[in-house]
C-alpha cells in the first residue's frame, strides 16, 4: 500500500486500539522519506567522487600493472608510481567552452578543438589526459572545474632516465610493453608462473645489466660523439662465457619517460636493429676460419706486394706494405689483399658455411627481440668471398659480430647473448662446441699481438691487457663507397690471456678533426674510446688491472706463439 493510500484509508489502530488521525500518519511518512534521504546524503558526503565513475573506474581504467625491473645488483631500472589521469563527465560540464580553455592553461599541447567536440557529444565519460604530473593535478584541482575529475592508474618511470633505453623500451599509456625488455615482459609465460595475484606482489625482473657500467659506457661514448664529431656511437659489453649483456648503448638513444622521443629519426637501436659494412673487425672471422679448416697455420703467409684486380674491382690495402706477410702480419696490418686471398683459400661454400655456424647469417634472437637480418650476397661468387673476406659485401648487427668473437676467443662455445641473468652452469648446459680449442687459442694471441703492435695500439688499456681487431669501412653512399663517410670500430677482449669480457664500440661517420692529426680511421677514434671504456668498466666488473714490464718489440712479427 502506498503512502498516498495510507493518507486516504480509515487509518490505523494504536496500542489500545484507538484509530490514528491522517495527519499523524503523514508525519510518520514524512519523517521516513527525509530519514532515507539524509541517510543517502551521508553516505554520499563520506564517499570519495563521484560514485558512477567509482562503480565503473576499473573498467574504464585499461592501465595494467608491471614488475619492477633491476639491474643484475639490485638497483631499480623501471618502476611502477601511481599516477592521476583526468576525465570528464559531459552531463555535469557547466560551460564547454570555458572549461576546455582552462584545462589547456595547465595541459600543454591539448588539442582543445577534438576535446570539445567529445564533450559537446554527451555521455558520462570522457578521457581528457592519462598520467599526469602531481603539479598538474594540483593546479587542475584548485580550478573546481564541475564535471571534472581524477582517476589513478599505474604509471611507468625509469629512475635512471636515457641510460639503459634500448634495452629496458618503453610502454604505452596503458602501461602495455612497446619495446625492449617492456615488451618481452609482457609476452613471458614465466611471469604468470610466480601464482602471485598483482605483478606488483612478484619478484623483480633481474637483467644481466650492470647499471654502473652502463652509465660509464654511455658516457664515453656520448664523449666519443663530442671528441670526433660523430653521427652516432654504439657499443655492447658480452660475457664471453655466459653470453650476458653487461652494458649496451646506441646513441642518439631517447628517455623512456618522455616515449614520444623513442619514434624520431636517428634514435634507434643501432647495436641491435641497424646493419652495417663493419669493414675489417670481419678479419678475425676470415682469419679463424682458415686456421680452424687448417688451411693455414701461423707459419704460412700471403704475397701482398700488388692490389688484386677481380672484373672492376681493385683490392688494396690502406696502408700497403708492398711485401710478403706472415699470417700474423695480414692480421696485425689489416691487410685487404692478404684477408682476400685467405678468404679463397677457405672457399667460399666452406667460408659461408662456417659464418652460419657461428650465426652470421640468421637473426640474433634475444629479449629484446629478433635482431635485423643479415644482407648478404644473393648470388655468392668468387668476388663474394673475396670482399667479404675483409668485411665488405655482407652487412649485420653489431651484436652478430659481438656474438661471434665471442664464440671465438670463448674456448669455441656458441654462446647466445642474453639480457637476463645467466650463471656459468647454465650456460655450459646449452653450450655447444662449434671451433677447435687451439684456433680460439691462435685468435685470441693474435688479437693481444694486434693491440701490442697493430693497428688498435691506441686500445691498450694499461694493465688489463686488451686484445683487440680495429676495422673502418667506407658506407655506401648514393650507390657509391665514400672515403668520407667512414664507420669505424674496434672488437676488443679483456684479459686477452683470459677473456672475461668483449668489447665492441662502433663511431658513425666521425671527423677528421685536430686532436686524431686530421685522420678519421678507428685506430685514431674508435680504439681510444675503447680504451677509455675498459679503464672505466674493468674495476666495475672485477677484472683489476694487473702491470708488468714489457720488453720493446724489434723485428718483423713471426708465428711465436
Amino acid at each position: 500500500m502506498t503512502s498516498l493510500a495510507l493518507l486516504r484509508g480509515p487509518g490505523l489502530r494504536g496500542p489500545m486500539g484507538r484509530r490514528l488521525p491522517r495527519f499523524a500518519l503523514a508525519r510518520v511518512a514524512f519523517a521516513v522519506g527525509f530519514a532515507l534521504i539524509a541517510l543517502r546524503l551521508v553516505a554520499l558526503g563520506f564517499t570519495p567522487g563521484d560514485a558512477y565513475h567509482l562503480t565503473h573506474r576499473q573498467k574504464l581504467s585499461t592501465a595494467i600493472e608491471r614488475p619492477d625491473i633491476v639491474d643484475r645488483k639490485g638497483r631499480i631500472l623501471a618502476t611502477d608510481i601511481v599516477a592521476a589521469s583526468l576525465y570528464a563527465d559531459p552531463s555535469r560540464i557547466v560551460g564547454v567552452d570555458d572549461t576546455v580553455e582552462q584545462l589547456a592553461s595547465v595541459l600543454s599541447g591539448l588539442d582543445t578543438r577534438a576535446l570539445r567536440q567529445r564533450l559537446k557529444g554527451g555521455g558520462r565519460f570522457v578521457w581528457v589526459q592519462r598520467q599526469l604530473s602531481p603539479r598538474q593535478q594540483a593546479r587542475i584541482h584548485e580550478l573546481g572545474l564541475p564535471g571534472i575529475g581524477f582517476i589513478t592508474e599505474p604509471g611507468r618511470v625509469y629512475p635512471a632516465g636515457a641510460t639503459a633505453a634500448h634495452v629496458l623500451g618503453f610502454v604505452d599509456v596503458d602501461n602495455k610493453g612497446l619495446a625492449g625488455i617492456e615488451k618481452h615482459i609482457d609476452g613471458s609465460p614465466w611471469i604468470l608462473k610466480a601464482g602471485a595475484e598483482s605483478p606488483r606482489d612478484m619478484a623483480p625482473i633481474e637483467l644481466s645489466i650492470d647499471l654502473s657500467a652502463q652509465h660509464a659506457l654511455r658516457a664515453e661514448l656520448a664523449d666519443a660523439m663530442r671528441r670526433y664529431q660523430a653521427k652516432a656511437a654504439s657499443a655492447v659489453v658480452l660475457d664471453v662465457h655466459t653470453g650476458e649483456v653487461l652494458a649496451m648503448s646506441s646513441l642518439p638513444d631517447f628517455d623512456p619517460n618522455n616515449r614520444a622521443q623513442a619514434q624520431e629519426k636517428d634514435r634507434f637501436d643501432r647495436m641491435n636493429a641497424g646493419v652495417f659494412e663493419l669493414g675489417s673487425v670481419f678479419k678475425v672471422l676470415t682469419t679463424a676460419a682458415a686456421l680452424d679448416l687448417g688451411v693455414v697455420s701461423l707459419e704460412d703467409g700471403y704475397d701482398a706486394t700488388s692490389p688484386i684486380r677481380v672484373a672492376s674491382f681493385t683490392i688494396d690495402d690502406f696502408h700497403g706494405k708492398r711485401r710478403w706477410l706472415s699470417v700474423p702480419e695480414v692480421f696485425i696490418y689489416s691487410s685487404n689483399i692478404g684477408s682476400a686471398k685467405m678468404a679463397l683459400d677457405v672457399g667460399g661454400t666452406r667460408y659461408k658455411a662456417f659464418l652460419r655456424r657461428l650465426g652470421m647469417l640468421d637473426r640474433v634472437k634475444t629479449e629484446l627481440g629478433d635482431s635485423a637480418l643479415p644482407i648478404v650476397p644473393r648470388r655468392w661468387q668468387r668476388v663474394s668471398t673475396m670482399t667479404i673476406g675483409f668485411g665488405h659485401g655482407i652487412s649485420v648487427t653489431p651484436l652478430h659480430l659481438a656474438k661471434a668473437t665471442a664464440t671465438l676467443v670463448n674456448g669455441g662455445y656458441a654462446i647466445t647473448p642474453t639480457f637476463l641473468r645467466r650463471t656459468r652452469e647454465e650456460s655450459r648446459v646449452r653450450a655447444e662446441r662449434v671451433l677447435k680449442a687451439r684456433t680460439s687459442d691462435q685468435i685470441r694471441h693474435l688479437m693481444r699481438l694486434n693491440v701490442t703492435r697493430g693497428t688498435a695500439r691506441r686500445a691498450d688499456a694499461e694493465g688489463f691487457r686488451v686484445g683487440g681487431k680495429t676495422g673502418t669501412a667506407e658506407k655506401v653512399v648514393n650507390g657509391r663507397y665514400s672515403r668520407t663517410a667512414l664507420l669505424t670500430s674496434v672488437l676488443g677482449v679483456f684479459p686477452a690471456d683470459a677473456p672475461q669480457y668483449l668489447i665492441l664500440v662502433v663511431l658513425d661517420e666521425p671527423q677528421r678533426v685536430a686532436e686524431t692529426g686530421g685522420q678519421a680511421t678507428a685506430g685514431v677514434n674508435a680504439a681510444p674510446t675503447t680504451r677509455r671504456i675498459v679503464e672505466r668498466i674493468g674495476p666495475m666488473l672485477g677484472v683489476m688491472p694487473k702491470f708488468e714490464h714489457r720488453p720493446a718489440p724489434r723485428g718483423h712479427v713471426t708465428a711465436s706463439y
